[in-house]
């Protein structure tokens, strides 16, 4: 933990030292003069260690200028963030991560308070452990700043309702998922629909490949099941079968092979023809 620290009150000197000053100055004439206040004040050592912690956990720029620090009723409510965040298993190596992706987290106007409904949600709703929620925190930060009640929560039920499991695992997919809003994965679900399958089956291909909801419609899900139908003369009905077919390079590994197999007049499912690798694949159809 990071200790908050205030300026010390000043001690007034007891009556016996100012006597005994009296007396040595009053018998102590050629005694030089005592010298002048300084012209400034210094800050207390430990606002200066906080600042120094700050910046080394990238929370405060380094090359903050000094002459103009921050004062330490700022620092209060920052401390008190990177505090919480240590008790929920976060280590200093993680701060500058933090810092970066959501700096408001560590606004002077920043509470902690703001943030404790989603570790709540993490825990309660998605069951998650203290290093899970800690690491789906660190590969998407930005959960943070969400809503449980109004986004996290209902975006939880919808995935679940679409049979998407394991939410809790801490992987960089679930932890964008967690935060994306129903309106966004709702897309992906139309455009399958739109492609001729039912909504049970479009649900059935998103938890078979929750990165669709990851893929651009216009740039990745559009071209892709064009090239099936128009240049690879297959029906969508393959994609029910094997909706990783969406997760293949078009460019890259789809095109080729496909060229490479009608060339020879060969026909094969979309699983023998993508999954294999190259070795394995040219030398089965040279």
């Amino acid at each position: 933990m990071l200790p908050i620290h205030s300026p010390p009150n000043p001690t007034l000197p007891s009556l016996s030292s100012l006597i005994k000053n009296h007396h040595s100055l009053s018998f102590s004439s050629s005694s030089p003069p005592p010298p002048p206040p300084p012209l400034f004040r210094r800050f207390p050592t430990s606002h200066r260690e906080n600042l120094r912690c700050l910046k080394t956990l990238k929370i405060i720029n380094p090359q903050t200028n000094p002459k103009h620090p921050q004062s330490p009723q700022t620092l209060t409510p920052v401390l008190s963030t990177v505090n919480f965040l240590k008790s929920k298993g976060f280590s200093d190596p993680d701060f500058p991560r933090l810092a970066f992706l959501c700096p408001q987290l560590f606004s002077p106007k920043f509470s902690h308070s703001q943030i404790e409904p989603v570790f709540d949600f993490l825990t309660s709703d998605l069951n998650a452990s203290i290093e899970e929620s800690h690491k789906l925190v660190l590969y998407c930060p930005q959960i943070l700043l969400s809503n449980a009640e109004f986004c996290l929560r209902p975006t939880l039920a919808y995935l679940r309702e679409l049979g998407l499991q394991k939410l809790n695992s801490p992987t960089n997919l679930n932890a964008h998922l967690l935060n994306t809003r129903i309106g966004k994965l709702e897309e992906k679900i139309w455009f399958l629909r739109g492609l001729g399958l039912s909504r049970d089956e479009s649900a059935r291909v998103c938890a078979r490949l929750p990165a669709i909801f990851g893929y651009s419609v216009e740039k990745n899900l559009g071209p892709k099941s064009e090239y099936l139908v128009r240049e690879m003369k297959r029906e969508i009905e393959e994609l029910k079968v094997f909706p990783q077919y969406f997760g293949f390079s078009l460019e890259k590994r789809i095109v080729p092979r496909h060229l490479h197999l009608k060339q020879r007049k060969v026909e094969v499912s979309l699983k023998r023809m993508l999954t294999w690798r190259d070795e394995r694949f040219y030398a089965k159809w040279k």
